[in-house]
């Protein structure tokens, strides 16, 4: 009987042995893993860009400040033949282009009207 309770001693010597070993390579792999961001961290932190001196920063324009224009705009007519046009062969590669509008007013809705389609607000008529 002696010897079934020492092979199960040495059974669970050798379990609690792996266990501890198990948590060694992890508290290992861990403390390598924080060294690794560590060392990241600050070789990121100094090879950034260093920042622009106050003779490189951007400046107002001569003129002063831009200011925002509102105009209407209305679109340049597509050219009309008989042949199909490619957008290669359009005014502006195909960009639409666009013009100043000769009414300078803004479209108003009708009184009354919503101004929404299918909207059935007030006032419709």
């Amino acid at each position: 009987m002696n010897t079934a309770w020492m092979e199960t001693a040495d059974l669970a010597a050798s379990r609690g042995a792996l266990g501890a070993g198990l948590v060694v390579a992890g508290v290992v792999v861990l403390a390598l893993l924080i060294g690794m961001f560590v060392f990241g961290s600050r070789r990121v932190r100094n090879s950034t860009v260093r920042r622009p001196g106050p003779e490189e920063q951007p400046r107002m324009p001569e003129g002063g400040p831009v200011r925002e224009t509102r105009e209407r705009r209305e679109p340049d007519e597509v050219p009309r033949s008989g042949e199909r046009l490619l957008p290669h062969e359009l005014k502006g590669h195909g960009n639409s282009g666009s013009r100043t509008s000769a009414s300078q007013e803004r479209p108003r809705w009708d009184e009354g009207g919503s101004g929404a389609f299918g909207s059935g607000g007030p006032g419709g008529r």
